[in-house]
């Protein structure tokens, strides 16, 4: 097989993209505006869990279980929101 004519390929390596430095603020301010809901789930994820410990404390079991199956549905919440930052993340890539 005949190799492909054309130039030869640089001697020198290609240079490595260079990346600012970003901060954990930066980053989670970053974060935060690419995918709203995933903070927005963790903070209802809170909420429940911290109002039905409170509920648990006070003894009010029901009040309490309710909580905990809302506290579920928060979470699948939170990680669907994540699932589907990365499923819309990596369809930009691709473009």
């Amino acid at each position: 097989a005949a190799m492909a004519a054309g130039p030869p390929p640089p001697l020198e390596p290609s240079p490595l993209p260079v990346f600012s430095d970003e901060g954990f603020g930066d980053k989670f301010l970053r974060k935060t505006r690419e995918n709203p809901l995933v903070p927005l789930g963790c903070l209802c994820t809170i909420g429940i869990l911290t109002y039905g410990l409170i509920s648990f404390k006070r003894g009010n079991t029901r009040q309490s279980q309710l909580m905990m199956r809302a506290r579920i549905l928060a979470q699948g919440f939170t990680f669907a929101a994540l699932l589907g930052g990365m499923v819309v993340t990596a369809m930009k890539s691709r473009k």
